[in-house]
């Protein structure tokens, strides 16, 4: 049995700091008595125990208490991406068969044509509470959330967390990355997403406190960083760039207090993280999935340029091996086993087994070093296979950004009558690119193979609300192209 962990951490740290958002604190009391008002008025639309309800909105204050609100209520949430179509929205909500539509006022419009059971957050915060018995202990299996994966290929899978999940992947960071007195969170990642969520579960489990903010702002991080607000973030690649260059732009010095900062989402250009080591930011990269509830392997700081492109190795709870690799560098699906490893899926996908012999096929393509360290070469879904040779997109992205002139790059297949398939770069330049030199530069770096045969300059590259990059929308832009 785990505790329920908002109602253990207030009777812990009743007066810890547990919550800010724009000028506001909640101490954890505070927020156990915010999130039961909301429990009560989940009962008043007649949720119970096991009824699924399907969140809409932004990364607020109020997003975080109707998280926490449904956790007491025993209400499973299906956190729904606040950039979803209708259609989308009512694929998932049909698919979940969920109970219920919440959503934010600012989704009003999306939220009333979604042809389902809906209320928007300024009517339920009028309903008259009626008081429930709260969910105080969950047994391990007990689902707590469900996220969709963003479906590369075929329909979304809705993903099931449990208890356990989210407990095992909270303990196995902060064996990984410690505890300190005074420790808070910047963050500044979506709620619905599982970094975002994972962040509010770990601050509960640790009785540190968040800091909540509703979108990335570089100058903003910056300030929280260097005045001590704040011992770690979560970002991504291209985040972490806008906040070096405002760190850089404006010679702040970080406070002794920040310790982590934490990036996902694929591998970290060299070139970012020696200017991160220059303005003493500590980087640790990470890997991890909605499958796994967040991280499943990290990368010291200390090693960040010792193994660069490495994700670490395998967190405290977590076993990862390479499928059919026999020898170190051997490359192959990464397979993960774990408490942190959802049980299985919902809907569509429900007979789909999540693991087999206890491992979950990851679909990403990696390798071990000779000192056990994971690198990443790839989604499987991504890889060019030109000619017979396989082409991981991340290798030739990380090459061209450390072009002086090259801001952010996204690279896909290009369909070849010859080959195959070649790739084809989206560049975002900082400069004015020369596009020979651009070649010319890839081809001192790169086996002649893997030097993209199209560069297409452009003002931004597709990312999903976390700022990961849709290569599948880039070889859907190649496609179009192709066929005008």
């Amino acid at each position: 049995m785990i505790p329920n962990w908002l109602l253990k951490r207030a009777a812990l740290t009743p007066r810890a700091r547990a919550l800010s958002f724009e000028g506001k604190t909640w101490t954890y009391i505070e927020l156990k008595e915010e999130a039961v008002i909301r429990a009560n008025k989940l009962n008043a639309l007649g949720l119970q125990r096991g009824n699924r309800i399907a969140l809409l909105g932004a990364t607020s204050a109020e997003m975080a208490m109707l998280i926490h609100g449904c956790m007491l209520a025993g209400v499973e949430m299906v956190l729904l991406n606040a950039r979803l179509t209708v259609e989308e929205i009512e694929y998932q909500m049909k698919d979940s068969q969920s109970d219920l539509l919440l959503f934010d006022d600012a989704f009003s419009e999306k939220g009333r044509q979604a042809n389902f059971r809906s209320v928007s957050y300024t009517n339920f915060l009028e309903l008259e509470p009626i008081p429930m018995q709260l969910e105080s202990m969950w047994e391990e299996d007990r689902v707590l959330t469900i996220m969709y994966t963003s479906g590369t290929t075929g329909f979304p899978k809705g993903v099931r967390q449990t208890a356990e999940n989210h407990t095992a992947s909270a303990l196995s960071a902060v064996l990984n990355s410690g505890l300190h007195e005074g420790d808070a969170w910047l963050h500044m990642m979506p709620l619905f997403h599982i970094s975002g969520f994972s962040i509010l579960a770990r601050a509960v489990l640790y009785g540190t406190e968040v800091r909540l903010f509703e979108k990335f702002d570089a100058a903003v991080a910056a300030q929280e960083i260097v005045s001590g607000n704040v011992s770690g973030m979560s970002v991504v690649a291209v985040t972490l760039e806008r906040l070096l260059t405002v760190i850089e732009n404006d010679n702040l010095l970080i406070h002794p207090k920040f310790r982590t900062m934490l990036v996902g989402g694929g591998p970290v250009p060299v070139s970012y993280l020696k200017r991160a080591g220059q303005c003493g930011l500590p980087v640790m990269q990470t890997y991890g999935m909605t499958e796994t509830s967040s991280q499943t392997a990290t990368l010291s700081a200390e090693d960040a340029l010792r193994k660069p492109g490495s994700a670490g190795k395998p967190l405290f709870f977590t076993d990862i091996r390479i499928e059919g690799a026999e020898e170190p560098f051997d490359k192959g699906e990464i397979l993960i086993k774990g408490p942190h490893v959802t049980k299985g899926y919902i809907g569509k996908h429900v007979d789909k087994q999540a693991t087999e012999n206890g491992w979950l096929h990851s679909g990403d393509i990696g390798y071990f070093d000779e000192e056990g360290f994971l690198f990443v070469s790839d989604r499987r879904s991504d890889l060019i296979i030109s000619g017979g040779e396989n082409i991981y997109p991340a290798e030739v992205e990380a090459v061209l950004v450390e072009h002086p002139n090259v801001l952010e790059a996204g690279v896909c297949a290009m369909p070849s009558e010859k080959w195959g398939a070649v790739p084809a770069a989206f560049i975002v330049a900082a400069n004015t690119v020369d596009l020979e030199s651009l070649d010319a530069f890839c081809k001192q770096q790169l086996a002649s193979y893997k030097v993209p045969k199209a560069f297409y300059i452009t003002d931004e590259l597709p990312r999903n609300a976390s700022n990961k990059l849709m290569r599948k929308t880039l070889r859907e832009c190649v496609a179009e192209m192709n066929v005008e």
